[in-house]
């Protein structure tokens, strides 16, 4: 039996679950979010819980299983909770401005700035120029924005200018030396 498949998903208060058939959608008060479930796997609600199961021990439903029930998870998490992603922008003159709730500006070092566009359930904060905070119920689609405002400028291993998540550290390389 997968640990992680045979684990029930606790539902908290103002969520909702919705199953019909091998569709699930899960309703809270960050938003809704949707899933289809692989056809093998069964997905039941069973008082306040979620339970997920899989027909039998092949290999595939072993996979499936483990993967569909951490799925479902964040579903429920992110409706209720919601995911967020910090990033940090290290460099001299290097900032980042808010242009509303789902529009940034990165000036990067380039001889342009950058705009990103976050799309649909995705808010992007700017506390501080150099700190940028992601938020959504999503946490694949929070997580792949965070990623695409990151390739901008990744971190470089010499002085470790660019853009890093909050809790990424750089290795830093040794410059030239003298001789």
């Amino acid at each position: 039996m997968s640990r992680i498949g045979k684990q029930p998903i606790a539902i908290p208060s103002g969520v909702e679950v919705s199953i019909s058939g091998q569709h699930v959608a899960v309703k809270g008060p960050k938003g809704t979010l949707e899933l289809d479930a692989p056809g093998e796997i069964a997905v039941m609600t069973e008082g306040d819980q979620v339970l997920v199961t899989r027909p039998d021990d092949e290999r595939r439903h072993r996979a499936l299983h483990g993967l569909t029930r951490s799925l479902v998870n964040n579903m429920v998490v992110g409706v209720s909770e919601g995911f967020v992603r910090e990033l940090e922008i290290v460099g001299v003159g290097y900032r980042a401005t808010a242009q509303g709730p789902s529009k940034l500006e990165l000036q990067v070092g380039f001889s342009h700035s950058v705009p990103v566009d976050a799309p649909e359930g995705i808010t992007l904060e700017v506390p501080t120029p150099t700190r940028i905070i992601v938020r959504g119920a999503d946490k694949q689609l929070v997580g792949q924005v965070a990623a695409n405002i990151r390739k901008v400028r990744k971190p470089e291993p010499y002085k470790g200018k660019g853009i890093r998540y909050s809790d990424e550290r750089v290795l830093r390389k040794a410059g030239k030396s003298a001789k």
